[in-house]
């Protein structure tokens, strides 16, 4: 892993900083990488220390996805922009019927970022790797100026292995298909807008922040060959997914309002922001689309799983030549839920 840092003398330090001799490729950048990133990421294939990673490919097509992460504020309720990095990219992977196999992290400093913050990051992205069984094996490091990248942005890349027999992409949706979600929708977007904001509610809202690889593979034993689609609805939400499905597809979707999981305080910090929930990202729910036959079974086991104990079906695939997405609402009538116009909330992943 090339990278940052300068003489770490007092690791113990609250006021040690990042600066750009860290991202120099000297003495400093060697410590950084031995004293941070190899000491937290440490695995054997890291552990050599070159610009690649080389693995033995499994039985089986490899997937790909790469994901920046520029998050603002760094750390928010839930997690950080370092479990969020590595719960995105795994996701990617497993909207595919993929299981995650390993990851890449490119980091980009700014110039006085405290070294006591980076750590955090760090950490929580090697728990978060470790939990989710995918190893960090290669990355970069790069210093910036002060003022020029925000305290930090991360980019990570994974790569996964789909089994024969799976084929789930968004071009495979077809009317009378059912449409599911694993639980409750604007989680993460709300946390990182309160947060940022320094708003104050009765309760916490945490961010939904999480890796899906384990419920999709639960969801792949019961229904191995009638889940059509899966898709992650983070930025722009589930009404951006929807829609993206339904384009790709040539279908439309039909919503019922009243089946849409919202944590009541969500819908109430929406309410008071202006906020439309399906249109605020989430870090740790997926939308599912499958055969209607399997659909029970489906959402039975779903609700097994930790990450889906408040799934729910949310709708209909229908014949839609203008590929629209609507909702019945709970007054009765139809609404259009169209593309998102520019973004609610910015840096929210």
């Amino acid at each position: 892993m090339e990278g940052p840092v300068s003489g770490l003398f007092n690791m113990t330090s609250s006021e040690l900083r990042i600066t750009l001799s860290h991202g120099g490729g000297g003495r400093a950048s060697s410590q950084l990488i031995d004293q941070l990133f190899l000491k937290h990421f440490n695995n054997p294939l890291l552990a050599k220390r070159n610009d690649q990673a080389i693995f033995q490919p499994p039985v089986g097509r490899l997937v790909m996805s790469t994901d920046s992460h520029v998050v603002s504020p760094l750390f928010f309720p839930g997690g950080n922009i370092g479990s969020l990095a590595v719960h995105g990219t795994i996701n990617d992977l497993v909207m595919s019927g993929a299981w995650p196999l390993y990851l890449s992290a490119a980091f980009i400093l700014e110039e006085g970022l405290l070294y006591a913050d980076l750590e955090k990051i760090v950490i929580s992205m090697a728990e978060a790797a470790c939990q989710a069984g995918t190893p960090i094996i290669t990355g970069d490091t790069k210093v910036v100026e002060r003022g020029k990248a925000d305290g930090v942005f991360i980019t990570t890349t994974g790569i996964g292995v789909v089994a024969d027999g799976v084929n789930i992409s968004g071009e495979c949706a077809t009317p009378g298909c059912a449409i599911l979600i694993n639980g409750t929708i604007g989680d993460h977007g709300v946390a990182i807008m309160a947060t940022r904001e320094h708003l104050q509610f009765a309760s916490a809202i945490a961010s939904d922040s999480a890796a899906l690889h384990e419920l999709v593979a639960s969801m792949l034993q019961v229904a191995p060959g009638a889940i059509r689609c899966l898709r992650d609805p983070t930025r722009g939400g589930v009404a951006a997914v929807l829609n993206e499905l339904a384009m790709q597809s040539g279908v439309g979707m039909l919503l019922n309002e009243q089946a849409l999981p919202i944590k009541p305080d969500v819908q109430a910090v929406c309410e008071i922001l202006g906020l439309d929930p399906l249109y605020v990202a989430n870090e740790g729910k997926l939308i599912a689309i499958c055969e209607a036959d399997a659909a029970a079974d489906l959402l039975a086991s779903m609700r097994q799983h930790p990450l889906g104990r408040d799934a729910a079906i949310i709708g209909y695939v229908v014949d839609e030549p203008k590929t629209m997405v609507e909702m019945t609402t709970m007054m009765g009538g139809r609404r259009l839920v169209d593309w998102p116009l520019g973004e609610q909330l910015p840096r929210i992943c």
